[in-house]
């Protein structure tokens, strides 16, 4: 047993006001200077991705001054009249060595990391705003976890998206968890009940690589909100039975309690470099951020090599870093099967700013 264990949050300034254990997550500044010109906003990132699929037209003239509940980031009404009509996916994205590059990781509001087995890390992807414009692949997809979805749960009841899950009877059971919670059928999106085309197999994700058939699950954004949608699973949860209470009908905005958020501060501070390891000895899984002044924002490396998203081949990045320690047990079955603590009060890094 090794403990504390520390779990990663990357993003936009945030004080834990919904959860209050580890995670990792990608935000986005919280500026009201985002809003630029046409020209300004041409770049390879803005060219991979509209190979994608681009989803909006949006006037480049638009002001960027809607706050993204999930990170604070700023984006246009445009978009944020596309969001308001669907809720966030969570969606596991595995981070074996032999999976990297991941897809679709860069754009998400808020990403959690936290061992899965064996010391290999995994990612759950919250998908929001960041997303709107672009139909995002997202690849390569995994199982769920407990921890995982004790976290998801925290943002209302999100589209989770995994291919299957620990089964095994017991605290580690992830697939019976989810029939406690009444996701099964319904905003739960298992690749085992869904299927070709939401889901498929792309063998050659990663040109020139042969890659093990667990690493090549692969499906986007639109088709993930594409089956919610025909589940009438919108920005409105159905009416539905779960045990013998009727729930549902209401927006997943309801009660939720966005965290606070601060307005960026670049060059405020001295913490050029940040590192960690999940598990000593675990080389490949040691996570480094390198502070950028210029961009007031915090370069990931992982294995000693920069962390590159797939779909835009650039090194992801993130204005805050938030690394928060909690109990861990396990391995806990032959499948080695690990628990974290995910309820209650505990210590926590942050860094932002630079600081």
């Amino acid at each position: 047993m090794k403990k504390p264990a520390l779990l990663l949050v990357l993003g936009l300034y945030i004080t834990a006001s919904v959860i209050s254990f580890g995670v990792f997550s990608y935000f986005g500044k919280r500026t009201l200077n985002a809003a630029t010109t046409a020209a300004e906003n041409v770049s390879s990132v803005e060219d991979n991705r509209t190979l994608l699929s681009k989803l909006l037209d949006i006037d480049p003239n638009e002001k960027q001054d809607q706050a993204c509940p999930l990170s604070g980031k700023y984006y246009t009404k445009t978009e944020r009249d596309a969001w308001e009509k669907k809720r966030p996916l969570a969606v596991m994205i595995e981070n074996h060595v032999q999976s990297r590059p991941q897809s679709g990781l860069s754009d998400a509001d808020i990403v959690f990391e936290v061992i899965a087995e064996g010391g290999i890390t995994r990612f759950m992807g919250l998908f929001y705003c960041g997303v709107q414009k672009y139909d995002t692949i997202l690849a390569p997809i995994r199982s769920a976890r407990t921890y995982f979805i004790d976290w998801a749960s925290g943002f209302n009841q999100p589209l989770y998206a995994h291919v299957g899950g620990a089964n095994l009877s017991g605290p580690t059971d992830a697939l019976g968890q989810l029939a406690n919670y009444g996701w099964v059928g319904e905003n739960d999106l298992n690749q085992f009940s869904i299927g070709y085309p939401t889901f498929v197999r792309d063998y050659n994700r990663l040109e020139g690589r042969e890659i093990a058939t667990e690493h090549t699950m692969v499906s986007s954004t639109e088709k993930l909100w594409d089956v919610a949608k025909k589940r009438e699973w919108t920005n409105v949860s159905p009416e539905r039975k779960v045990g013998r209470k009727v729930v549902g009908g209401e927006d997943w905005q309801k009660d939720f309690k966005p965290w606070k958020y601060q307005d960026s501060q670049p060059e405020a501070g001295s913490v050029t470099k940040i590192s960690y390891e999940f598990w000593s000895g675990y080389s490949d899984y040691t996570v480094e951020w390198e502070y950028d002044a210029e961009s007031n924002s915090y370069r990931r490396k992982m294995g000693g090599e920069d962390h590159v998203d797939l779909n835009t081949n650039e090194q992801i990045k993130a204005s805050n870093v938030i690394v928060l320690l909690t109990t861990e047990k396990g391995p806990l079955n032959e499948k080695q099967h690990m628990l974290y603590g995910t309820t209650g009060t505990g210590d926590a890094l942050i860094f932002k700013n630079g600081d």
